[in-house]
């Protein structure tokens, strides 16, 4: 058997060594950023919120994995004078402090209930709207807290069967989704700086919404995918709210929350309503704000 010999030349051996030398700082800097950060103390690390509008009902908005608070400002104007709104930004993520932490589900929930609680939007006559990781969130607080909450919207809702059904779904889609959901998921989680730049904008994120997608770390980002998203039971979690009013907007061209699975979560809820969007991907309500809005008011006034 012959072997025939690359000639590696000395410029493309350079630009070898440039490369793993500027993955090697971004990744190094990452890491260092959340092991010399300070451990989460709830007493001393309150999320960082906003409440507008002046209506007498209230919603509270929860966001999703690697957003903020202002995902949800398109056409906001047009129900601020309707709603009294309550727009957080998670632990780890947007301007709320990033400390070291295993971002639990448990975790998540206390954060809110304290801001929640503290703005009054827990007395019964509130909505809680999330969006994917803030979806699961959503669900999660109605159930520990079925009083507080009028009733609930879901969008783009992530309901796995299994882990091994999320890491299926994902390794099938685009080249950073297998990356970040693969053996070296942590490691692709550090080098976000690198990937979240103009030129890798996915085309249904608004130019804002994708700037606040960098302000998280990478143990805020893997650690809320795996610890809420990929290990939350929601079956077994909301069985004494499947008699409320939920609302499920799912798209049918989600890639990342199959609607295929949401369709069968609902089932098993006695006055839930799914809206099915066509060819409504994971950020519908980016293309389609005032339609949510609408779903969601036409759905706070139906009559139980």
């Amino acid at each position: 058997m012959k072997y025939r010999m690359v000639k590696i030349t000395k410029r493309a051996l350079i630009a070898v060594l440039v490369i793993l030398a500027l993955f090697t700082s971004v990744a190094g800097y990452q890491y260092l950023t959340v092991a010399l950060a300070p451990e989460y103390n709830p007493e001393t690390m309150p999320l960082n919120y906003e409440v507008m509008g002046s209506g007498e009902r209230k919603i509270v908005l929860i966001h999703g994995l690697a957003g903020s608070k202002n995902y949800w400002r398109r056409d906001l104007e047009k129900i601020s004078g309707t709603y009294r709104l309550l727009l957080v930004d998670l632990l780890g993520f947007g301007d709320s402090p990033k400390p070291q932490s295993e971002y639990t589900l448990q975790i998540q929930l206390a954060a809110l209930e304290n801001i929640i609680s503290k703005e009054g939007f827990h007395r019964g006559e509130s909505l809680i709207v999330g969006h994917s990781l803030g979806a699961v969130l959503s669900l999660a607080l109605f159930a520990k807290h079925p009083d507080w909450f009028k009733g609930a919207t879901v969008i783009g809702l992530p309901f796995f069967e299994s882990k091994g059904q999320f890491l299926e779904q994902m390794s099938s889609d685009s080249f950073f989704d297998k990356l970040a959901v693969g053996r070296y998921g942590k490691l692709f989680c550090m080098l976000h700086p690198l990937y979240i730049v103009k030129w890798f904008k996915p085309k249904n994120l608004t130019d804002d919404v994708f700037k606040d997608s960098k302000k998280h770390t990478w143990q805020s980002y893997y650690n809320s995918l795996n610890e809420v998203i990929l290990k939350t039971d929601l079956f077994t979690l909301t069985k004494n709210i499947r008699d409320r009013k939920i609302l499920f907007i799912q798209g049918t061209n989600d890639k990342v929350a199959p609607f295929v699975n949401v369709e069968k979560f609902t089932r098993s809820f006695n006055q839930a309503k799914l809206i099915e969007v066509q060819d409504g991907d994971h950020q519908l309500f980016l293309k389609e704000p005032f339609e949510v809005w609408k779903a969601i008011g036409d759905f706070f006034d139906e009559k139980s």
